[in-house]
């Protein structure tokens, strides 16, 4: 377990560091003057001058780089130029809305699938299974941001249940600042529910056709006990990389949902940083969305050893 554990540790790393040069190439070292981007074609020459002292942009591009690293070490992501304050605590008033709205569609994501999945792979060819394959079907076709203003529409606007956007933030009411995520989590989930419950049927079916299931119902075993304490486990595999692969999205992609209900996110901080050419934050927070990705990846595969001991043997 633990050559397993380094193997996969070492990946991480490589991986991130791989990352970082890639996001760094990108935004600092391609052509172009970053400065003259920032301040836009009617910048006068001192102050692409000064800019471009700021940001180290008269420095080697290695320098840059190994000065990026060692701020990202310390947590220093540098000052934004649109909001003259510091990315980092940017970044960290802005993921109390994203991480918590990606977990909770997760949440809503994971339930729903799991639960769909195996009812429909334990009625397999019947109604109940047609109707869910039907179902997760239009899920999969629907955009969330359509299905956001839909929701907003209905439970918003005419109901009254929610709010159609904004956020009171975390200090008023824990209570407000869920209920505010609640429509832009089940957005976001309708989708990824409708993907992951149709892995989890496969899985599931693959399972049951296992020679050990039917020794489970010869003991005696309920079909609900074979399904929730045999099946489902070994059928864990393919779905938890589906689900690894379904965080990472849902944490990276939530600019669109952000916009449609103004949730002050990561999201939409990067998409402000672009539209006010902010360089410093598209690069950090991209950075920081790429670590996210990369770090979800090797959890699950860490979770893949747990799941099934298997594969500690042979990796």
């Amino acid at each position: 377990m633990s050559l397993f554990l380094i193997k996969r540790l070492l990946t991480f790393v490589l991986t991130l560091l791989a990352a970082s040069v890639v996001i760094f190439a990108v935004l600092d070292v391609l052509p172009g003057n970053v400065a003259e981007v920032m301040l836009g074609e009617s910048a006068t020459p001192e102050s692409l001058k000064a800019l471009s002292a700021k940001l180290g942009l008269d420095r080697p591009p290695t320098e840059r780089y190994a000065a990026w690293m060692r701020g990202l070490a310390h947590g220093d992501m540098g000052n934004s130029q649109s909001y003259d304050s510091p990315v980092a605590d940017l970044v960290k008033e802005r993921a109390l809305v994203t991480v918590p709205l990606a977990v909770m569609a997760m949440a809503l994501t994971t339930v729903i699938a799991l639960a769909l999945g195996l009812y429909a792979a334990s009625r397999h060819n019947r109604l109940g299974d047609v109707s869910v394959m039907v179902a997760s079907q239009v899920g999969i076709a629907l955009p969330n941001f359509w299905f956001g203003i839909l929701l907003s529409l209905v439970f918003a606007v005419q109901l009254r249940w929610f709010s159609a956007g904004g956020f009171p933030g975390w200090e008023d009411s824990v209570l407000d600042a869920l209920k505010a995520l609640v429509l832009p989590a089940v957005a976001l989930a309708a989708v990824q529910a409708a993907i992951l419950a149709r892995i989890t049927r496969s899985a599931v079916l693959d399972v049951l056709r296992e020679d050990f299931v039917r020794t489970a119902r010869a003991k005696g075993l309920s079909r609900r006990q074979v399904l929730w304490g045999h099946v489902l486990r070994n059928a864990f595999v393919p779905v938890l990389t589906v689900m690894g692969l379904q965080f990472a999205n849902l944490l990276t992609g939530t600019v669109i949902i952000e916009r449609v209900f103004s949730l002050p996110g990561l999201g939409r901080l990067v998409f402000e940083a672009i539209a006010n050419r902010d360089l410093i934050v598209v690069r950090n927070v991209v950075m920081l969305f790429a670590g996210a990705v990369i770090l979800i990846n090797f959890v699950v595969d860490v979770l893949y050893a747990v799941v099934d001991p298997r594969l500690r043997r042979h990796a």
